[in-house]
């Protein structure tokens, strides 16, 4: 009867250890259940911390891909831009959230795991001097990863980020 409690209870915590998304051994990269908010909700949040937006269509409907909008962004995708204005003391303008018309896929701004912003030499010596380079994407921009794992790739006129978790708020 022993070895049975302690097999149960070796299972339940390697079930734990290796948990997709929650366990120790777990990665950036494995998908979670995200908090979505509203785009009313992420602007107070940007707006408390000083990060700035813009749309080219002046709006912010989530079905126009000329606006920039916030609806369905994840926590803390909203919380890994705070951590970045924190961190950096760069002034950050944001340029693209979860509208349409961008790159679909799991981990896409739809999806509410990327934002745009602007290019700017601040963000650009902060991301290329504390962020690894980790080499070209799959369609050839160059790309640095945060210590939390999360991805900033340099596509020329702005730096596209992925946010898997909220980088160490």
């Amino acid at each position: 009867m022993k070895i049975r409690s302690v097999l149960t209870a070796l299972a339940l915590v390697l079930g734990a250890l290796f948990a997709p998304g929650f366990g120790v051994f777990s990665t950036a990269t494995d998908a979670q259940a995200a908090t979505k908010i509203t785009h009313a909700t992420a602007t107070s949040m940007f707006s408390a911390s000083g990060i700035g937006w813009t749309s080219s269509g002046n709006c912010s409907n989530r079905n126009v891909a000329t606006c920039t909008s916030f609806d369905q962004l994840n926590l803390d995708t909203a919380k890994g831009a705070q951590t970045l204005r924190s961190a950096s003391g760069c002034a950050l303008t944001i340029t693209g959230g979860t509208e349409t018309g961008h790159a679909s896929g799991t981990y896409s701004h739809w999806n509410g795991y990327k934002l745009d912003f602007s290019k700017a030499t601040c963000l650009t010596n902060y991301v290329k001097n504390t962020f690894t380079y980790i080499g070209l994407r799959g369609d050839g921009y160059p790309q640095w990863k945060s210590g939390a794992g999360n991805l900033y790739a340099d596509e020329g006129n702005h730096w596209d980020v992925t946010y898997y978790n909220c980088g160490g708020c």
